[in-house]
């Protein structure tokens, strides 16, 4: 637990670096929250880097077809029993306070390319309680490394040898942006957040409707 302590530690300083640099577009003032989240960006300052993976039912799944509402686009391993599923939580409980028009789609993409198998992701959305809005987005190695890139994800797999039974550990960074209705990224949130967090950073960037 250390090991991957230290892992999103570094990696979540390295994220936020190379946030402060990788654009010259001004932060903004996230809207109030309990948390605000570590980086924000203007309207239109910076497009969220496309991808096109399968959901959990093996449809096609990518930003572009999500384009007019927003999307909170988070990274999280279909097989982790500690912190993806209170991350999945708090996602549920912010889509399940906003009204049916205002909520997010949300794109959780694998970070555990041992962990993609349909069942693996059908048993997570019974567990969870997975809402409506939640797509899985999974696809080849390859396929996932280079969203990982795009998103300065950080994902380590360890292995070792059980009764004979090869187990992959897997240690990310857990980060959840938030992306408006014309695909331009908002905000970044890191693990830990809560539920209204990230709802004030979406009455900012795409006010509620009733």
């Amino acid at each position: 637990m250390l090991a991957a302590l230290a892992l999103v530690a570094v990696a979540a300083g390295s994220l936020i670096g190379f946030l402060a640099t990788r654009s010259s577009s001004p932060a903004v003032p996230a809207a109030s929250a309990a948390e605000p989240p570590p980086a924000t960006w203007a309207a239109g300052a910076r497009r969220a880097p496309g991808f096109r993976l399968v959901d959990q039912t093996g449809r096609p799944v990518s930003l572009a077809a999500l384009r007019g509402r927003p999307v909170i686009v988070t990274f999280i391993d279909p097989l982790c029993r500690d912190f993806c599923p209170l991350e999945a939580k708090q996602l549920n409980r912010l889509v399940q306070t906003l009204p049916a028009a205002s909520r997010p789609a949300i794109l959780a993409v694998s970070v555990n390319v041992y962990g993609n198998a349909r069942s693996n992701l059908l048993q997570d959305v019974r567990k969870w309680q997975l809402v409506p809005e939640w797509r899985w987005a999974v696809g080849t190695p390859k396929q996932l490394a280079r969203v990982w890139h795009d998103y300065q994800i950080g994902v380590l797999a360890t292995a070792k040898k059980i009764a004979g039974v090869t187990v992959h550990q897997i240690t990310h960074t857990e980060a959840a942006y938030v992306v408006d209705r014309n695909g331009y990224e908002r905000a970044l949130f890191l693990w830990p957040f809560k539920a209204q967090d990230v709802s004030a950073v979406l009455r900012q960037v795409a006010p509620t409707t009733s």
